[in-house]
Parts: C-alpha cells; sequence; structure tokens
C-alpha cells in the first residue's frame, strides 16, 4: 500500500545488465510481483566483448555509475582504464538498449504475452506477435491517429514500423506533425513529473516515518485522508476562480454601461442649454416684427 502512491511520480527502477528480468531490488518493483506483471528491459552486455563484461560486472546502473566516479579518482592505471571502458559503454548504449538485449528480448518474451519495458526512464506496454516485439503507441503525436495501435521494435534506434491492432502495416498520415507530437509528449511528460514530485515532496504524507508495524487499514485511512484534502483544495481553487471569473464579468459589465448613460446625460445637458437660447431668439423675432408694423 504504502508504494501504490508513487506511481503518480515514477518508481524507482534500477536495470542490472546481465539479463532482461534482472533488476536491482527496491520495494516498487514489489508492484510488478503482486499484479504478476512481467517487467523487461533490454541494456545488456554482450558477453562476447570481455573488457566491457569485466569492467560492468554485475553492477546495477547506480552502482557502475559509483564506480566510473572511483576510477577516474584512483591512482591505479588499470582502475582508471576500467573506469573510461564502462562510461564509454554507458555512453554508447545512452538509448539503453542494445542489440544483444533485443535479441534476447525476442526469445524471453512468450507469443502474445503482454507486459511491460522499461526504457529510457519510461514504462511501455509490450507484446510478441509472430515473433516480433511490439510498443503500444502511447504518444500525444498519434491522437488524432486511430488506426496507429502498436510501434514494432527491431532496432535499437526507435525507427519502428506502425501497425493497426491486427498488426497491420498502417504509416501515419502526417508523419511530420507525429514526429513533433513526440517531441512535445517528452517535453510534457518531462514537465508534469517534475510538477507531480514537487506536489508531492510538499504535500504528500512522509511515508519514510511511518512506523514499521501500521497496519494496511491504517495505510487505506492515511490514504484516504490525503485524497480528501487534495480533492478539498481542488474544489476550493475552483470556487475562488469561478468567484474571480464572476467578479470580472460583473466589472466589465458596469464598464460597458457606464458610457451610454454619460451619453445621455450629456445630451440632456445640452438640450437644457438649448432651451434659453431658442426663446431669446423668439423674443428677437416679436419684438422685430412690432417695429415693422
Amino acid at each position: 500500500m504504502a508504494v501504490l502512491h508513487k506511481l503518480q511520480t515514477g518508481l524507482d527502477v534500477n536495470v542490472r545488465f546481465t539479463g532482461v528480468r534482472v533488476f536491482e531490488y527496491t520495494p516498487e518493483c514489489i508492484v510488478f510481483d503482486l499484479l504478476d506483471i512481467p517487467l523487461y528491459h533490454g541494456w545488456l552486455v554482450d558477453p562476447q566483448i570481455g573488457d566491457i563484461v569485466k569492467a560492468v560486472g554485475n553492477c546495477s546502473y547506480n552502482q557502475l555509475v559509483e564506480k566510473i566516479i572511483c576510477c577516474k579518482q584512483s591512482d591505479n592505471s588499470e582502475l582508471r582504464e576500467e573506469g573510461s571502458i564502462a562510461e564509454q559503454f554507458l555512453s554508447s548504449t545512452a538509448t539503453q538498449l542494445t542489440y544483444h538485449g533485443l535479441c534476447e528480448l525476442t526469445s524471453t518474451v512468450q507469443e502474445g504475452e503482454l507486459c511491460v519495458f522499461f526504457r529510457n526512464n519510461h514504462f511501455s506496454t509490450m507484446t510478441k506477435h509472430k515473433g516480433q516485439l511490439y510498443l503500444l503507441v502511447t504518444d500525444q503525436g498519434f491522437l488524432t491517429e486511430d488506426k496507429v495501435v502498436w510501434e514494432s521494435l527491431h532496432n535499437v534506434d526507435g525507427d519502428g514500423n506502425f501497425c493497426d491492432s491486427e498488426f497491420h502495416l498502417r504509416l501515419p498520415s502526417d508523419p511530420e506533425t507525429v514526429y513533433h507530437g513526440q517531441q512535445d509528449q517528452i517535453d510534457q511528460d518531462y514537465l508534469m513529473a517534475l510538477s507531480l514530485q514537487q506536489e508531492q515532496q510538499s504535500q504528500d504524507v512522509n511515508w519514510e516515518q511511518l512506523p514499521e508495524g501500521i497496519s494496511d487499514l491504517e495505510l487505506a485511512k492515511k490514504l484516504q485522508e490525503e485524497e480528501d484534502r487534495r480533492a478539498s483544495q481542488y474544489y476550493q481553487e475552483q470556487e475562488q476562480a469561478a468567484a474571480t471569473a464572476a467578479t470580472a464579468a460583473q466589472v466589465q459589465q458596469a464598464q460597458d454601461a457606464a458610457p451610454p448613460s454619460a451619453g445621455k446625460q450629456l445630451g440632456g445637458t445640452e438640450r437644457k442649454r438649448k432651451e434659453p437660447r431658442e426663446r431669446e431668439k423668439e423674443r428677437e423675432k416679436e419684438k422685430s416684427s412690432c417695429a415693422i408694423l
């Protein structure tokens, strides 16, 4: 229960480079075990390249980064070289997928199996159809592409073929729009992750300080209290926004009504000024007519 709230901001998954299902144990990985969902990655070291195998060893990603830092600061030339080889491996496999890993994925994933594929800090739904791996298309750029459902995973560069729900080849109607949509999706995912993480750090329950013997019921109550607090805060913000909008509308209506009324008052004043002048003209006409007679 204490792990479920982290699904909003992302799970701490740390791969090892020795197998497609080998990850460093973290509490977050329990979610996949409880739900019986296979989790895969394809960031593997080719066992035929001995110097890289030696440099990477059985390290996880985090451990390998620490090892590289330590090796660079070492006075031992062999360690510095080993650290350089490990750093070069991470740099050359920045896509977090190697051809050896892709081959292992293809042979390990079962036909028709639905699983989760971890790559570049993203989780994707993956399946295998007729010996070919496919990833579920979820990028924002495909919102209007109702026929595009799957993308084949057959190389490490991400240049896959798009297919429909029956795995028939289907090209996007506008590849340029799709590309920009994918870039926008990456940016939005990053900004959303940062926003959710900041919100969690400032508002969420401090799960690390919960007592170890806390029951599932107590955890559920705390989760419900947190959800109620967020809902209350959301509705308060909505009410404040509605009140602000209503006030702004009233001010606008008052401003729109002010000029005509001022004009009427001005017009009435001008008529009052004109009436004495007209009476004086009439009196002058009467005097002139009397003088003629």
